[in-house]
């Protein structure tokens, strides 16, 4: 696999806290699995911290931006840090998804490279850009078609270990995937997770509600919706979240919809459409 490297400079976020039994596996894939993505109460309750931390955040980054003295205006990132690598699982992840996404999801989620990427480059992580890549092609190609009850990154983590079982991925790489892709949903991923589930986070972070824009120069925040236009992505990502959380009533889209005003910080993201 491709491994992306830059010099280190930013000692990334908070790691979990891995003796609080209510999140030490919380999005994991293996409580994915185990739960069906349905929260338990002090697993909801775990996560109102990081929901109102991520509120505050995204306020004090957005208002700077608006008075011009955001760190995106100085930041520059290299173009050949956003372009993928090819290799058999980065072809494959494609084909999945261009069958399963409709042309507003397949955008968002070369989106959410492009910004992971960008963002690893500033703070200077080394991470699999193939890895990155993929799970970032299937991480909402379950959104469409999840099972009933169950969370829709279950559908996606089992898309994206076919995926990997036809290319010959390593069963480590494997895991890193799903995992990434399982924990995304989930508020303020933790660096400890690892680097790919941290930058497809915080990539998806930014395209869909604006967290962490600030920290993107805004040529590139530009030039990647010319390259990927958003094609109604709020309107569609919205709805079909509403689906999401009717269909699971205690999962982490529902939460996210009735605890973190989720409709409204997609609407108020820093993009048109």
């Amino acid at each position: 696999m491709d491994a992306t490297t830059y010099d280190r400079s930013h000692p990334g976020p908070t790691p979990a806290r891995r003796g609080d039994p209510a999140v030490a596996d919380l999005g994991t894939r293996g409580w994915v699995d185990r739960t069906g993505g349905q929260l338990s109460g002090a697993e909801r309750r775990s996560l109102l911290g990081p929901v109102a931390r991520t509120h505050a955040v995204n306020a004090a980054g957005r208002l700077s931006m608006l008075v011009g003295l955001n760190s995106g205006r100085r930041a520059r990132v290299a173009p050949s840090m956003l372009v993928p690598p090819t290799s058999a699982l980065t072809r494959a992840a494609v084909e999945q998804a261009e069958r399963r996404l409709s042309p507003a999801l397949l955008n968002h989620s070369y989106r959410t490279y492009a910004f992971g990427a960008a963002l690893g480059a500033l703070e200077g992580l080394t991470v699999d850009a193939g890895l990155l890549f993929a799970a970032a092609l299937l991480h909402d190609t379950g959104l469409p078609t999840s099972d009933q009850d169950v969370d829709f990154t279950r559908s996606s983590a089992r898309i994206a270990r076919d995926v990997a079982e036809d290319v010959g991925l390593s069963s480590v790489a494997t895991e890193t995937m799903r995992t990434a892709i399982t924990l995304h949903i989930s508020p303020n991923v933790p660096l400890a997770r690892g680097p790919v589930a941290y930058l497809l986070a915080a990539g998806a972070g930014v395209d869909v509600v604006g967290v962490r824009s600030w920290r993107l120069p805004p040529d590139l925040l530009a030039a990647v919706v010319e390259q990927h236009p958003r094609l109604g992505f709020k309107g569609e990502f919205s709805a079909a979240c509403r689906t999401e959380a009717a269909r699971v009533p205690r999962g982490r889209v529902r939460f996210l919809r009735r605890y973190g005003a989720f409709d409204l910080a997609i609407r108020l993201a820093p993009f048109r459409g």
